[in-house]
């Protein structure tokens, strides 16, 4: 299977949305750049369904154009409109040729969920590769209202229980994908590293 970062080279603010082309292909969030649509559509005429991690702006507020376009089903935790089918935790998901747990990861935002399989992870904001703050393992940033660091620490705690060691690749929310390095970092490294930052209670940004 082929993974496309489709809001890549955006001029406004927006997640990376992630197009995973296989034989179920699936759009990892929507995105906040206008025209996405048009770039799913570089790479697949269908798309079976969409998976929200959660539901801040710059994570749907392009979604009714792609599910107007491709007529997908919509998956979140949350309830939404559109949606087609809830996400719990421990619920499995097909993307492009592999399955991927559902891992309920709040604390960024009530409604988070991580998409986990043997050999990739889409974490959505809980845990970035880098993202200004850190560059190495980073952490949503949990200083607005509805938000909890509490609640992100333990969840960061459950993903890094939950991500097996054989997994290669992290395709987060925001900031660069990042793979093992060989005798370097692996996935669950940054992982840990995230956690530790955020185990610490700091603010995360000067101005929180």
């Amino acid at each position: 299977m082929e993974i496309f970062a489709v809001t890549e080279g955006a001029e406004q603010f927006t997640c990376n949305a992630y197009l995973v082309v296989g034989d179920r292909t699936v759009l990892v969030d929507a995105g906040a750049m206008p025209g996405v649509e048009d770039v799913v559509a570089e790479h697949t005429e269908e798309v079976d369904a969409v998976v929200l991690t959660h539901q801040h702006t710059d994570h749907v507020a392009e979604l009714d154009a792609v599910l107007d376009r491709f007529d997908a089903d919509l998956y979140a935790y949350a309830e939404h409109p559109r949606r087609d089918g809830a996400l719990e935790d421990g619920d499995e998901v097909t993307m492009g040729e592999e399955t991927f747990e559902v891992v309920y990861t709040p604390g960024h935002a009530s409604d988070h969920v991580s998409f986990v399989s043997e050999t990739r992870l889409f974490s959505g904001d809980v845990v970035v590769y880098n993202d200004g703050a850190f560059d190495d393992g980073s952490f949503g940033r949990t200083d607005m209202s509805g938000q909890s660091r509490e609640r992100l620490v333990q969840s960061l705690d459950t993903l890094l229980e939950r991500t097996p060691e054989s997994v290669e690749e992290l395709y987060a929310g925001h900031g660069d994908v990042f793979r093992n390095e060989p005798d370097g970092d692996s996935v669950r490294e940054v992982i840990q590293r995230a956690l530790m930052r955020a185990e610490r209670r700091e603010p995360k940004y000067p101005e929180e």
